[in-house]
């Protein structure tokens, strides 16, 4: 999978473009500097990495233990693995993926399906309709000129089939699609109701650029949701597909994909998943939770199913950002040098972990997060809290899909400090 793609990464120069990195590291390739080990952490005059706040670090370990967990889940379960890559739209996270058993990687966006071919990623699922006609020529282009590409994108409107139709004209492999069921009203897109199930189905049918393999659907969006409501939806989703399986509709299909799976209620898709019944070819229960990889310090550390199942194991929270204390103006009050274009704020404030003096690391006792500026965190401080200005502050952060997309190269830093690798996004 696209590893001279990934060489060409660690041969990119590190530069300006890159927050938090050492500024004498510029110049250095990126395999050059993880080659060094520098160690993420310079306290006051100690000798250090030389590493600027502030600097979002990944887990070496945390990160390496969440791809095994997930690894032996979907195996115990029976599933196939398509994590969503938009989470992290790290290529070499990918492949990491990838080697983990994942199936393949789960997209949302054209450009998304780009950079994962321009890494050589085989498998891509689009959890999205796609309508948007360069973007089908250019898909199209992709799989005549590579057999072993395997697209598979949402239809949830007979327009939508029409206007991929339209745009696939002459093209030399038919493009597969599954229909999205919305999971109830005020869900985001799919189809309402099985008859209208049933005529984008009719639709597929009659498009000879588009073959029709499954159904698929994310119970994330499912209305005030609870376990029951949950798999009410999911049962929805599994007599859709054995539905169109009875009308001959996955006539072309080699196999039947039933897909759902964010990272809230992936139990619930493996128990509603064990229970679909024989259809007429092979299923490939595909599973596309995402945020799993890095998870996280708030929204899935709430939500996640492995708190409902703590015998399956526990993810651990990877990302910690660090920011320097560069004002406390009273005892009451603290700002840190790390801020919107830095944190994820759409769910949840980052979270204060600990602080870091003289090489010396303690709990953030009496150090609250109450706000985000464009570059500052402000704190509320404890009167007799043990922070100054110059102290680093390890943050906690909620919702790994607005923390990736703000770091284009982020360390990764074993539990000492030492950096032994750098992830590159592409957002």
């Amino acid at each position: 999978m696209g590893t001279e793609a990934l060489t060409r990464l660690a041969e990119e120069h590190v530069d300006h473009r890159f927050k938090g990195l050492p500024p004498d590291a510029y110049g250095l390739t990126v395999a050059e500097l993880a080659a060094q080990r520098r160690n993420l952490f310079h306290d006051g005059d100690r000798d250090g990495g030389g590493f600027t706040t502030p600097v979002l670090a990944l887990s070496a370990e945390r990160l390496a233990h969440n791809l095994a967990l997930m690894e032996t889940y979907t195996a115990r379960h029976g599933l196939a693995f398509a994590p969503h890559g938009k989470t992290s739209m790290a290529p070499q996270l990918f492949h990491r993926q990838i080697e983990h058993g994942a199936w393949g990687i789960t997209l949302a966006l054209p450009h998304q399906v780009r950079v994962a071919r321009a890494f050589g990623v085989r498998r891509v699922f689009l959890a999205n309709e796609l309508v948007d006609a360069s973007a089908l020529r250019w898909l199209a282009a992709e799989l005549a000129a590579d057999p072993e590409f395997r697209f598979i994108a949402y239809v949830d409107s007979v327009r939508g089939v029409e206007l991929m139709d339209a745009a696939l004209a002459g093209a030399a492999r038919p493009v597969d699609v599954v229909i999205e069921l919305g999971a109830g009203e005020g869900a985001r897109t799919g189809v309402r109701t099985e008859a209208e199930a049933g005529e984008v189905a009719a639709a597929v049918a009659a498009a000879p650029t588009l073959r029709l393999v499954g159904v698929a659907g994310y119970e994330g969006e499912v209305p005030k949701a609870d376990p029951e409501r949950v798999r009410s939806y999911l049962r929805r989703l599994v007599a859709l597909a054995a539905g169109l399986d009875g009308a001959g509709r996955f006539g072309e299909a080699d196999e039947i994909v039933v897909s759902a799976g964010g990272s809230a209620w992936f139990d619930a898709v493996a128990d509603v998943f064990a229970e679909i019944p024989g259809l007429s070819r092979p299923v490939l229960k595909l599973l596309r939770s995402g945020a799993y990889v890095s998870h996280d310090d708030g929204h899935y550390h709430r939500l996640t199913p492995f708190g409902r199942v703590p015998e399956e194991g526990a993810l651990e929270p990877a990302f910690r950002l660090w920011a320097q204390v560069v004002s406390r103006p009273t005892a009451e009050q603290a700002f840190a040098n790390a801020g919107k274009r830095d944190a994820a704020y759409d769910l949840d404030l980052p979270t204060a972990q600990v602080v870091r003096r003289g090489g010396e690391e303690r709990p953030a006792a009496g150090i609250t997060v109450t706000g985000l500026s464009d570059q500052h965190t402000w704190l509320r401080t404890d009167p007799e809290a043990d922070v100054e200005v110059g102290d680093w502050i390890g943050f906690g952060l909620s919702h790994p899909c607005t923390s990736f997309d703000k770091w284009q190269l982020i360390p990764v830093a074993e539990a000492d400090g030492t950096v032994v690798d750098y992830i590159r996004t592409f957002f």
